[in-house]
């Protein structure tokens, strides 16, 4: 921590610096950049303020990274006096002004050069008179660049070239074909403006990313050698080529977000040891899912989100041991819960929603279910029956506060995955999947019967959406042991009773939504209730109290006519009779308990009764402890 230290100016023969990765403030003093022997300066990611001071001719600087602190101001023009450099690197930092490129032109050794994500505008006036045989990576992302450069035709040895997020437009011109013909392996156009693109002439390309940009037509066959072919967003149509089989070397294939459509080659099922990301989610393919995925695959994201895929899910899904990321989401797949997925032993993700499912979601023998699920997603279907409680017993990823060794989901690099959530209320998408998110949305289908208390146990737990359903009973307290939910939504079932005070404890709640229930008595007060408006509770018409204009009375918390009591020890009516009244029956004859509750319930008037209930009910529950002691 603190400025770099003034007592250094003395070290005459240091020849290399490194104190990248610290916290190192203020200024960079000028005699550090001209220390006689220095050849190798690396001040990367610190907090470094303040302009790059003026080089000296006779400075022997070959290294030079200052990337990811807070420079800001223009780029020094004396760079251009270091002809030994041979990598500068200054991304991500605040500097600004017009670059030219010919100030870089005269350095001659120079192998690498990165200005990317600064406010700089890097100006490409085209003169090839000098040239950078030697440059292996050039990265200028978001320098506000208009055109290819002409100096790029003579880039016959470049490994690396990312000129993404800049002003690029129109086709890719065929001259580009030549730079680093043999020796390009990562190119990165995307988030441009370009339309199109004649071919794609290098042999040895691993990287391919044109994402985000406005090309249209046919997808072009990448090359035999890439890895990893990212286009999505992009204006693609008509299906993706057969030839697409050749390129055996497939890692990441992301057409994501296009207007693809016909089927799917089977043989992006059986890229079974190279293949890890198939992102096709977006688009108009049609068909059923490849049936063949093989033993022994690698596929760790599946994602065909927003097509119109029919039929059933294909077993052979359970061959995808890596799998991490399974959305099937917006389709037309018909099929009931595939039960067998629980045996994934790294799904994290799984998205069902809007699609054809159906029936009931099998519960039998969830042994070890699902034991990294951290997001499940079926809302928006018709799978009837109850509320799947024995799975939720072993979302054991849910349960588990620790935290997990990323701190978002990714795969590999070059590709971060993403997925769409209903998440407070709206409907967004996570363009990266927090590793630490957890939610349950079973919204929108026919389960019936009771919420369970096992949910309870899912702490960790963000999101809980219930809503759209026919849940009937009482809304469980063990739901306030949620600590971490910031959103739950249980709006439009059957449910009865009263809210549970225990929801108190939800203190990270954002969006809750209980409306259009049978639920009564007063609204629970303090803490983030008073934060909730009318919308949460309507529909609702025996709740009272804030904020609902409807005041409480003094015996709210009695019997009322109709009303349903819920009691936060599970004491409750059933079909209008107190336990209370039942549980008399056995001290003063179970004719006369039924016949008070039946009074009770049909005269609406409990205060004639509350002093004998209370007399009755400690005498019976005491008879009834003997009467346990003895058996």
């Amino acid at each position: 921590m603190g400025p770099i230290p003034s007592i250094m100016s003395g070290l005459h023969n240091l020849q290399a610096l490194d104190l990248h990765n610290n916290s190192l403030n203020g200024t960079l003093p000028s005699w550090l950049l001209n220390l006689p022997s220095l050849t190798e300066l690396n001040l990367g990611s610190n907090r470094l303020t303040g302009q790059i001071p003026e080089f000296q001719h006779k400075s022997k600087l070959m290294y030079i990274d200052l990337s990811h602190n807070e420079l800001h101001g223009p780029i020094p023009q004396s760079i251009s006096n270091l002809v030994n450099l041979t990598k500068l690197v200054l991304s991500s930092n605040n500097f600004s002004g017009v670059v030219e490129l010919e100030t870089f032109l005269n350095l001659k050794n120079l192998d690498g050069l990165d200005l990317s994500y600064n406010g700089l505008s890097v100006s490409t006036i085209n003169n090839i008179n000098n040239t950078l045989p030697n440059l292996r990576f050039f990265r200028m992302t978001s320098c506000k660049i208009k055109e290819f450069p002409d100096f790029f035709k003579a880039l016959e040895n470049l490994e690396q070239l990312d000129i993404s997020n800049n002003e690029l437009r129109g086709k890719i011109p065929k001259w580009v074909g030549v730079i680093g013909k043999a020796s390009l392996q990562y190119l990165n156009l995307s988030h441009n403006f370009l339309t199109g693109i004649n071919q794609f002439p290098w042999k040895n390309l691993h990287a391919l990313d044109l994402r985000s940009n406005l090309i249209q037509g046919q997808l072009p066959t990448p090359p035999l050698s890439v890895s990893y072919f990212l286009f999505s967003e992009n204006k693609l149509t008509g299906e993706i080529p057969s030839t697409i089989c050749n390129v055996s070397s497939l890692s990441i294939l992301d057409l994501s977000h296009n207007n693809l459509s016909g089927a799917i080659p089977q043989c992006l099922g059986y890229f079974s040891n190279v293949l890890f990301v198939l992102d096709l989610q977006f688009n108009a393919f049609q068909g059923n899912i490849p049936m063949i995925f093989g033993k022994g695959n690698q596929l760790e994201i599946l994602n065909l989100n927003g097509n119109q895929f029919e039929g059933p899910v294909p077993r052979s899904l359970t061959n995808c041991r890596q799998l991490k990321v399974l959305d099937l989401g917006n389709n037309k797949i018909n099929d009931t819960f595939p039960y067998w997925l629980r045996s994934l032993p790294e799904l994290r993700v799984l998205v069902l929603r809007s699609n054809k499912f159906h029936g009931p979601i099998d519960n039998s023998k969830p042994n070890l279910s699902f034991p990294k699920l951290r997001i499940v997603d079926l809302s928006h279907n018709n799978f009837t029956g109850y509320l799947p409680g024995r799975y939720f017993k072993f979302f054991e990823a849910m349960r588990n506060k620790t935290m997990p060794n990323e701190k978002y989901l990714s795969v590999r690099s070059y590709y971060q995955a993403s997925i769409a959530v209903t998440m407070k209320g709206s409907y967004i998408d996570l363009t990266k999947i927090f590793t630490l998110f957890t939610a349950i949305d079973l919204s929108s289908n026919k389960f019936s019967g009771d919420i369970p208390n096992v949910i309870g146990r899912l702490t960790s737990l963000i999101v809980l959406n219930l809503s759209h359903n026919s849940l009937t009973g009482l809304i469980p307290s063990p739901l306030g042991d949620l600590a971490e939910l910031e959103s739950l939504d249980l709006s439009s079932n059957q449910l009865i009773g009263k809210i549970p005070n225990h929801l108190l404890s939800l203190t990270f709640l954002g969006v809750f939504n209980l409306s259009w229930n049978h639920l009564d008595g007063p609204i629970p007060q303090g803490k983030q209730f008073d934060t909730f408006g009318n919308d949460s509770y309507v529909g609702n018409s025996g709740l009272c109290g804030f904020p609902l204009s409807k005041e409480c009375k003094d015996n709210q918390s009695q019997v009322q006519p109709g009303e349903l009591l819920q009691q936060e020890d599970d004491s409750n009516f059933v079909s209008g009779f107190t336990w209370e009244a039942v549980v008399m029956g056995y001290g003063s004859g179970l004719a006369l308990g039924l016949f008070i509750g039946f009074l009770m319930f049909l005269t609406g008037k409990p205060k004639l009764f509350v002093r004998i209930v209370e007399r009755k009910k400690h005498k019976t529950l005491k008879m009834l402890r003997q009467g346990r002691r003895r058996n």
